[in-house]
């Protein structure tokens, strides 16, 4: 790009540069034989003043010194050459002369200045002025065409110092971009176009780098739900696993319930799918006001969930909650979501006996999720994906708290030890 702005631009100068300077290569040389024609015009006027009238009856005539390379000769009105230096045969321009007009002419390859020397009203004789038109005076044509071609050369070598620069200007910035690009496709989603001083290379940049940036999003929420869904997804299967096994290794065990139970399971994975797609298109929870349910059946099919696989650990797991709030209508899935996280986190990296209790807080509902652990880790760093305190992959705490602000509500570490989870949500499942 830097080699054809420069070409272009020299070309435009050079265009340029030969529309002006032919025109004023030829006005220059007919200044100066314009400026030649008046010198000699000059010397045959003060000749001219200088022809005493007498000089047509014999009486010398001293003509002033002609310029260099010039001639001077006085005519007489028969043509005859009288005094001064010049052609025998005067020539059309003194013949004209004659008439008591000016001339001035081009004459036998000289350039010629006839004056008319006037007497009583008459024309008594005829001062010629010639030069060369030779190499003399192409001497200073030719010098003044260098002169101009000197200024020439010089705007053209400044075109092309400017072009140069401007093509750095310019192509710069592309090359930046066209380098940040190829970042951007080896795999470097950090990568961003910087500013520049072009405006609509700006443009592009800040269009690249928007687009850029919600790639990086969206592939960022791809890497979300594929790590929501793996840890989401973990524990309702291992659960609905060791149901069906159980079912099957214990003799007379109710096959009938063992199905109900795993299709229970099964509606809950689903329903857990569902939830961690809609966070994972949209950052929004599923609309709440479709998913409402009495927190009592929340906690049972919580309880139900998890009851066995605490009671496996030889761990004990209690809801103790009042009933008057069994009957709160809260939303389901993202609440499940969450107490399933939370309880998955106490099991995995809690002690002792863990409990689910829940507080009216008015236009709100608090549900504690309390084991007898303690955690020491900085509770700003706790809820970041990635950080973990355990064999985990840091993902449980970061996706609760996202499906809970999503949910319009607040997850928060009330209590590092023992450890106390407390879950804010408004009632009706409105902010």
């Amino acid at each position: 790009m830097r080699q054809r702005v420069v070409r272009v631009a020299v070309a435009a100068v050079l265009v340029a540069l030969v529309l002006f300077a032919l025109p004023l290569a030829a006005a220059i040389r007919l200044y100066l034989v314009a400026d030649e024609l008046n010198a000699l015009e000059r010397d045959a006027l003060a000749a001219a003043v200088r022809v005493s009238p007498d000089f047509t009856s014999g009486d010398p005539v001293e003509l002033p010194a002609a310029g260099r390379g010039s001639q001077l000769g006085l005519y007489d009105a028969r043509m005859r050459l009288r005094a001064g230096t010049g052609p025998a045969d005067a020539g059309g321009p003194v013949r004209r002369a004659a008439a008591g007009k000016l001339v001035r002419a081009h004459d036998g390859g000289q350039l010629v200045v006839a004056v008319p020397v006037p007497h009583d009203e008459q024309v008594i004789g005829v001062v010629r002025a010639s030069s060369d038109t030779g190499a003399a005076m192409w001497r200073r044509v030719i010098t003044a065409w260098l002169a101009l071609l000197g200024i020439a050369l010089l705007a053209l070598g400044a075109a092309v110092f400017t072009a140069r620069r401007q093509a750095r200007a310019l192509s710069g910035p592309l090359e930046d971009l066209s380098r940040t690009c190829r970042a951007v496709t080896d795999g470097d989603l950090t990568a961003r176009a910087a500013p520049s001083a072009v405006a609509e290379i700006d443009q592009v940049a800040r269009t690249h780098n928007e687009m850029v940036q919600r790639l990086a999003q969206l592939l960022q929420n791809e890497r979300d739900f594929t790590a929501n869904a793996s840890h989401q997804l973990r524990t309702p299967i291992t659960g609905l696993q060791l149901g069906l096994e159980s079912a099957l290794s214990t003799p007379g065990a109710d096959l009938r319930t063992a199905v109900e139970e795993a299709l229970e399971r099964t509606r809950h994975l689903h329903g857990t799918v569902e939830e961690v797609l809609q966070l994972a298109r949209t950052q929004q929870p599923a609309p709440a006001s479709a998913a409402l349910e009495p927190l009592g059946r929340l906690l049972d099919d919580l309880e139900n969930r998890w009851h066995g696989l605490f009671a496996r650990d030889g761990r004990r797991l209690d809801f103790p909650v009042a009933p008057e709030l069994r009957s709160v209508p809260v939303p389901g899935r993202p609440l499940a979501q969450i107490l399933d996280i939370l309880l998955d986190n106490a099991r995995g990296h809690g002690h002792g006996s863990v409990e689910v209790s829940a507080r009216d807080l008015a236009d709100a509902v608090a549900l504690d999720v309390r084991d007898e652990g303690a955690i020491r880790t900085d509770p700003a760093a706790l809820f970041a994906r990635g950080h973990t305190t355990g064999t985990g992959a840091g993902i449980g705490l970061a996706l609760a708290r996202e499906i809970a602000e999503a949910a319009g509500g607040r997850l928060v570490l009330a209590n590092p030890g023992p450890t106390t989870f407390t879950l804010l949500i408004p009632l009706g499942g409105s902010a």
